[in-house]
């Protein structure tokens, strides 16, 4: 299955959808949108992840990137991952530097 992105920015935060499968061939798209967002340096950047049904070593990689490109400052959400991302994502430590949240309310974060 092909992956999907949409992207949106309201105020300080970028939200980013991603579905499908985060890979070697697709990690570049999710990088790309991360950089067009990195240029209004949002303070929290929230990947919805509920219809992504598998990351690979790539598309960690491109997480951890996010939060190097952007900075210290930033907050990132990892919101609805599937349990098999969830597992990946705390396999690899990624869990100590990002949010792990089933739903994402932007008031409460």
């Amino acid at each position: 299955m092909a992956m999907t992105i949409n992207r949106t920015t309201s105020g300080d935060e970028a939200h980013i959808t991603v579905t499908g499968e985060l890979d070697g061939s697709s990690a570049p798209q999710l990088r790309d949108e991360i950089d067009e967002a990195a240029k209004d340096n949002p303070k929290k950047l929230v990947f919805f992840m509920k219809d992504l049904e598998y990351i690979a070593s790539a598309g960690i990689r491109v997480i951890v990137y996010a939060k190097q490109k952007i900075g210290t400052g930033l907050d990132i959400y990892v919101v609805g991952a599937q349990h098999q991302i969830l597992d990946t994502l705390q396999k690899t430590g990624v869990d100590r530097s990002v949010y792990l949240v089933d739903t994402y309310d932007a008031k409460n974060g």
